[in-house]
């Protein structure tokens, strides 16, 4: 079974398995990580949702689009492989990801 590992702000670390086409934001909720919030319900509407994907996965899981950038942009935390978890659709091959969490979502 995939996983993926959410690492908290303060190096906390919160493994889930990875249900291929759940939203990772979705697998974040469903294992009650802390700091996913996923307030709008995936509509990519509000930010609490985002996850900074380390460089070296960054590449396979895809770049943010122009929906994410309108809300990523606003966001005083964002990092050049920001995403908005809610619009990133889990694949086996993604097994092993590892996202670091902003201390603040928006």
């Amino acid at each position: 079974m995939a996983t993926v590992t959410f690492v908290s702000h303060d190096g906390e670390k919160y493994e889930a398995a990875l249900i291929e086409g759940q939203s990772l934001m979705q697998v974040a909720v469903n294992e009650a990580v802390p700091g996913i919030d996923g307030d709008c319900g995936g509509e990519a509407a509000c930010g609490t949702c985002h996850v900074i994907v380390n460089p070296e996965w960054s590449e396979l899981v895809g770049r943010s689009g122009p929906v994410e950038e309108e809300m990523l942009c606003m966001n005083p935390e964002r990092q050049q492989t920001s995403r908005l978890s809610c619009q990133m659709r889990a694949r086996e091959e993604w097994d092993g990801l590892t996202v670091q969490l902003p201390e603040f979502q928006m």
